[in-house]
């Protein structure tokens, strides 16, 4: 599947500048047409997750936790949790209530975060595929070290979504997130997709798998990524 500069940016929370700008000065992946690029998502996902990006921000990072700490996407999921046969039209309605739970958050911030949601083309759906979604703020937003939240909603019926799937599957499966802060929002959408192309996660969705392991699959890291050239 090939992204545009504008998909790109809008799934990774960044403008179209920072995009070009990786594309000199991170390496990341992309084919060049005059002046158009367009992007590989498998590379895109390996670039993200390859290229230390988690160990830089010291946020995500793989392998062991400080103090024993679980991953953070565990506890993220932890705080938002698994939502069961919800109904479409209910799916706002629930990401609120997921944004209400945001650990350490000012209820200010929660009411604002609350507000957006609402608002026209405030989320990005960010569709992925086999019937899966990736839905979060279009802006991230700066909420500290611990204040993120990661939901996994398994819907009754598909997903009204603004633009149909790519692969015109309905989409069934939710990844709903907001991040501490436009780094961290990066790499969980990194991490998120590396569960779903080289871990359990994609198929235990498709099964509505119980919640322990959900759980599990977030818990242990992918497989790393097939050796390739980070650079176009």
């Amino acid at each position: 599947m090939y992204l545009n500069i504008i998909q790109l940016a809008e799934s990774l929370g960044v403008s179209e500048r920072v995009i070009e700008e990786w594309t000199r000065t991170e390496g990341l992946p992309c084919i060049r047409d005059g002046a158009r690029l367009s992007f590989d998502r498998a590379q895109v996902v390996a670039w993200a997750t390859g290229r230390g990006l988690a160990a830089k921000a010291g946020f995500l990072a793989g392998g062991a936790h400080p103090s024993g700490r679980e991953s953070p996407l565990v506890e993220f999921l932890r705080s938002g949790g698994i939502w069961r046969d919800v109904p479409a039209p209910e799916v706002l309605g629930v990401m609120e209530r997921v944004v209400a739970r945001l650990p350490g958050a000012n209820p200010e911030v929660v009411r604002l975060l609350a507000q957006r949601l609402r608002a026209t083309r405030a989320l990005n759906w960010a569709a992925v595929g086999e019937g899966l979604a990736m839905p979060h703020l279009r802006l991230p937003v700066a909420l500290g070290r611990d204040a993120g939240v990661l939901a996994i909603l398994l819907l009754r019926e598909p997903a009204p979504l603004p633009e149909p799937p790519p692969d015109g599957v309905p989409v069934r499966s939710l990844l709903f997130f907001v991040a501490p802060s436009p780094r961290a929002h990066l790499e969980m959408v990194g991490l998120l997709s590396a569960h779903l192309v080289r871990g359990r996660l994609k198929s235990l969705l498709a099964a509505a798998a119980p919640d322990e392991s959900l759980f599990a699959a977030l818990a242990q890291p992918p497989e790393p990524p097939s050796p390739m050239s980070t650079r176009s």
